[in-house]
């Protein structure tokens, strides 16, 4: 006859092996995805085999056949496609023990791949009035971030992400998944409200970064994806090209090896557009054009070597578009431009009609913001001076200000996982 406490023992063993099971499916990340699946199968069994070898006599107590319910639910559960039958273990299990918040919490993963989005939302609500708890708030707040995918108020429900996201960090302000789901929150709004927004990308930025800081997160492969986006869309090239070679090495299967040669790309067309300008014979006449430019009193006329680095409040550069610089990102749109003093610089602009700008405009920079690039990538080096425009106010184009129909929220989807 057994005792209650070797029953406790199996199950005790059961569960670690599930643990142990999804952190095979959170940390590897073979060249091969088949690799993957077939390890999970594999240990799926020897934990199922676990929870078998208890006879149904050792399991009679209330807590014990819940907990036995959740387990099995969350070993079939294990992999990406939705299972009915862990659907039906989970279920059993909230049934015989309704305050068992992480049967809720996997019973809302199960649903959520079937793609019943509502049903998934209840379950972690469910799960939250048991008492607070940080994973369910980070899974909550992914949720609210697939339902606004086309959603009339895809806003609204990804400021509901932030705030849930932020409420897991509230209760443990070490945890790194916490912040790592806050800065996916914070990237995902940049793209929702038209990818022009610089201070979502630092909120963003600035999250994964306090996320880096647990050790736990080294191993997970869409932190140093997502955070070399964020870097890519605030233009530190090289910060951005390391994280995606990271990514990359930790898994394969993600698309890095392909966003770090997009940089690349359009880094080389930069260089070779600036080499050949800077010895243009041209460059002269149109640079001489610029001296008659009149400004608005309110700004003083400043030439881009007289620039300090950052933002030049009541300051306007006026310049002349000399190439529209096509590359394969839909936001932002590059320019290669000169001052007056014939020096050429990239010009990148955030949220208006790619045919705003053309090539031969004259355009007024007002308060710009400056940055000169320099580094080196694989035994390459880049220099150039930079120019962001976040908002349409920034610019005139040929002395007019923009009309609100030039002005676009680009759309275009986060391609981090979510």
């Amino acid at each position: 006859m057994s005792t209650p406490a070797v029953e406790n023992d199996a199950l005790e063993k059961a569960g670690s092996a599930t643990e142990a099971l999804y952190l095979t499916r959170d940390t590897y990340f073979p060249a091969n995805p088949d690799d993957k699946i077939a390890r999970l199968k594999s240990e799926s069994d020897l934990a199922l085999n676990l929870l078998d070898s208890i006879p149904p006599e050792q399991r009679k107590l209330l807590t014990q056949r819940a907990r036995y319910e959740y387990l099995r639910g969350k070993i079939l559960d294990v992999l990406p496609e939705y299972k009915r039958e862990a659907e039906d273990h989970l279920s059993k299990a909230v049934k015989l023990n309704p305050s068992l918040a992480d049967a809720w919490l996997c019973l809302g993963n199960c649903i959520w791949k079937k793609g019943d989005l509502s049903s998934a939302k209840n379950c972690f609500t469910l799960a939250l009035s048991k008492g607070p708890n940080k994973q369910i708030l980070c899974q909550l707040s992914m949720l609210e971030r697939k339902m606004a995918q086309g959603a009339d108020n895809q806003a609204e429900l990804v400021d509901e992400s932030i705030k849930h996201a932020k409420e897991a960090i509230a209760l443990d302000v070490k945890d790194g998944n916490s912040w790592y789901n806050l800065g996916n929150a914070c990237l995902t709004s940049f793209f929702v409200t038209g990818a022009w927004d610089h201070a979502k990308l630092l909120q963003s930025l600035k999250a994964y970064q306090n996320a880096e800081k647990d050790e736990r997160m080294k191993s997970n492969p869409d932190l140093y994806f997502n955070c070399a986006t964020v870097n890519k869309y605030l233009e530190n090239y090289e910060m951005a090209l390391t994280g995606f070679e990271a990514a990359a090495l930790k898994d394969p299967g993600l698309n890095a090896t392909e966003e770090v040669q997009k940089i690349v790309n359009l880094l080389d067309k930069l260089d070779n557009l600036l080499q050949g300008h800077a010895r243009s014979k041209r460059l002269a006449s149109l640079a001489s054009s610029l001296a008659v430019v009149n400004l608005n009193s309110s700004y003083k006329r400043a030439t881009v070597n007289l620039l300090s680095e950052g933002l030049n409040k009541a300051v306007a550069v006026v310049g002349k578009v000399l190439f529209f610089i096509k590359h394969e990102n839909v936001a932002p749109l590059y320019y290669l431009a000169c001052d007056p003093d014939q020096v050429c610089f990239v010009l990148s602009v955030y949220g208006i009609q790619y045919d705003s700008i053309k090539e031969g405009d004259l355009i007024t920079l007002l308060d710009p913001l400056y940055r000169q690039v320099e580094f080196s990538w694989k035994e390459k080096f880049y220099q150039f001076k930079s120019f962001r425009v976040d908002f349409k106010e920034q610019l005139l184009v040929n002395g007019k200000a923009l009309t609100p129909h030039q002005a676009v929220r680009t759309s275009i989807h986060a391609q981090h996982k979510p």
